[in-house]
């Protein structure tokens, strides 16, 4: 009885990925029908060839960018928060999105002290992704080599936020000696987007991603053992050091990948996991991890729809949307504390 009630959620929610995922392809400053959209989508063409460009390289690419943003730092945040035990934990507490943002500010802002050895020849497509990638990767290396010294795990939470302190206040000293330009280049990445990616970009993306989401399928039995404390999980078998390894590795991939090309955005990865719970009123990890990549993918889709502000021809930053739509929910969260299912 349980599965079946699970089961028309997540038919609702399907449902509602799909409708919202067509709103957001049919949203821009540029107004198609929306016959005219599906159409394109299912292999027509469109009455005007300009539609077809818009639609296939630019809006197609964003919407699949926001389901894939949605739904990794959704599972991310619940892999934190399963692993700490914490629900203000999300999926960057480690200082992964830091590292990703000192890797871009060192591309971008480092100029000023290497003479633009860095900057020049220009900022390619992928010159933002491997800086921010190197950055992530760094910092996860370093947490993963600080949390194999160290038993207790509210220690790794307070390493990975140290590791996030230092790597924005080199951040700050970086900005310090930039120039105006710079500056506004890093604060424009900051901001974070969900419509740069070409289709060669969205594929490694989407690769890297599904790395990620596959690991973090594996690890289902772990996570719902971790939920009841280390001993517990010990006396079921579970290897608490490798597993801890492995979620922070599944975390750092999904975290930093996004990160690199999609900027940090924020709250998603907070507050989508504690909506599922709420919702399908359970704490399996089998059930959730579907249900938060469902519902993270819905909410970023809204998010975007209204950081694109219909019928303007001005964008809102993601980031900022989200943490408008994200503040709230976990303010609200926290006043129903007795709601939160750890």
């Amino acid at each position: 009885m349980i599965t079946k009630n699970y089961t028309t959620h997540f038919i609702l929610l399907s449902v509602l990925l799909v409708f919202l995922f067509f709103v957001n392809v049919s949203l821009g400053s540029v107004s198609i029908p929306i016959k005219e959209i599906i159409s394109t989508l299912l292999g027509g063409v469109p009455s005007k060839g300009s539609w077809e460009i818009i639609i296939i390289n630019f809006r197609l690419p964003k919407a699949i960018t926001a389901v894939l943003v949605g739904s990794g730092l959704s599972i991310c945040g619940l892999l934190m928060q399963t692993l700490f035990r914490n629900p203000l934990a999300g999926p960057f507490v480690l200082g992964i999105s830091s590292g990703a943002s000192l890797g871009v500010a060192i591309l971008i802002l480092g100029s000023s002290f290497l003479g633009g050895v860095l900057i020049s020849p220009t900022l390619s497509n992928w010159s933002l992704p491997i800086a921010a990638s190197l950055g992530a990767f760094l910092v996860l290396t370093a947490v993963i080599v600080a949390a194999n010294r160290v038993r207790n795990i509210m220690s790794i939470l307070i390493i990975g936020l140290m590791f996030g302190s230092l790597t924005s206040a080199l951040i700050s000293v970086l900005a310090y000696f930039s120039q105006a330009e710079q500056i506004q280049q890093y604060l424009f990445w900051s901001f974070g987007s969900l419509g740069n990616l070409s289709w060669a970009e969205l594929s490694v993306f989407a690769f890297i991603y599904f790395i990620g989401i596959l690991g973090s399928l594996t690890i289902i039995k772990p996570l719902n053992s971790f939920l009841l404390g280390e001993n517990y999980a010990k006396s079921l078998g579970i290897n608490i050091k490798r597993n801890r390894n492995i979620i922070l590795l599944i975390t750092s991939i999904l975290a930093g990948v996004i990160t690199a090309f999609s900027g940090p955005i924020a709250f998603v990865g907070l507050a989508v996991p504690h909506i599922a719970k709420l919702l399908f009123t359970t704490s399996n990890h089998k059930i959730l991890i579907p249900a938060v990549a469902i519902l993270g993918g819905i909410i970023l889709l809204i998010c975007d729809a209204i950081a694109q502000l219909p019928t303007s021809e001005f964008t809102l930053p993601i980031n900022a949307i989200t943490s408008l739509f994200g503040a709230p929910v976990v303010i609200w969260l926290l006043i129903r504390k007795k709601k939160i299912f750890i």
